[in-house]
């Protein structure tokens, strides 16, 4: 039940992020008032369909203007939504991780195990993605937004890809080798998510970085009963995302989704902005029946 609520929860905040259906028609982005305002996941600005801007984005754009400018709303629209949700907006409402989960659907035989020699080190390429890509690159340089041409998969597969296919000749879209290396990373990162759980997720996403930061102060948490635990790891072996919620609850890499819940065999895991109150267990003395 709850994996077929998250699904429809995905798929609606694609359609909504990406609302400006005629722009797909016309080749043309969205300028709207809209485009002040961010987006809580990752979803290109210069996506046809975009009707908000993308916060990575939006970031690296304070970052590189001179003099630079301290991105405030930027920093306040991420501690605000990383401070509620953490990253269940990575679970729910991004659309480049909805995209890569119907990906890994696609059958095949040799899939990547859950853990592999190097799935541990590379967690820490997403926060040097944020670092040197999002952060330092912007300030020191004129490649701006650095993130956005040399890495993001999302601007690519949302923006490139359409208006190069629908209006290749009426725009001024430079198909040279930047735009052949973009179109390599989106190949590594298709390729990737049909034999890994949501790759760019886990490796390689500032935005999954940033919220995952927050993940231990959200109001959405995850709460772990040890009382009630039978230490199966069911919980851990259904996590798609490879994390224990034994041990870690609040992991920086839980994205919130449920599985573990829906897995756990004795209720002790609970997800929720209040904390269960358990019943305190009935002591035998003071039980009627034995009175």
């Amino acid at each position: 039940m709850v994996k077929k609520a998250r699904s429809w929860i995905q798929f609606c905040a694609l359609l909504i992020q990406n609302a400006n259906f005629k722009g797909f028609a016309t080749g043309k982005i969205y300028q709207g008032a809209g485009k002040n305002v961010c987006v809580p996941g990752l979803n290109c600005y210069s996506c046809p369909g975009a009707v908000g801007a993308c916060p990575i984005g939006a970031l690296q754009n304070f970052l590189s203007s001179r003099p630079i400018r301290f991105p405030y709303y930027v920093m306040g629209f991420l501690l605000f939504f990383g401070a509620l949700l953490g990253r269940a907006v990575c679970g729910f409402l991004c659309p480049f991780g909805f995209v890569q989960e119907l990906l890994h659907k696609i059958p095949f035989p040799k899939k990547k195990p859950e853990h592999f020699r190097l799935d541990r080190p590379l967690r820490w390429g997403k926060y040097l993605v944020l670092l040197l890509l999002v952060i330092i690159l912007p300030m020191l340089t004129a490649w701006t937004p650095t993130f956005c041409k040399f890495l993001c998969p999302a601007g690519t597969l949302e923006g490139g890809i359409p208006l190069v296919l629908l209006h290749g000749a009426k725009t001024n879209f430079a198909l040279g080798l930047l735009f052949g290396w973009k179109m390599l990373v989106l190949l590594a990162v298709v390729i990737g998510s049909v034999l890994v759980f949501r790759p760019f997720c886990k490796y390689l996403c500032p935005l999954g970085a940033i919220y995952g930061m927050l993940n231990r102060v959200s109001l959405l948490r995850m709460q772990h009963d040890e009382q009630r635990c039978v230490h199966c790891g069911g919980c851990t072996r259904a996590c798609p995302m490879q994390a224990d919620p034994v041990r870690r609850p609040n992991s920086a890499e839980c994205i919130r989704c449920g599985i573990c819940v829906s897995a756990c065999p004795t209720d002790a895991l609970h997800l929720g902005f209040r904390e269960r109150v358990l019943p305190a267990d009935p002591s035998p003395a003071g039980d009627p029946v034995n009175e």
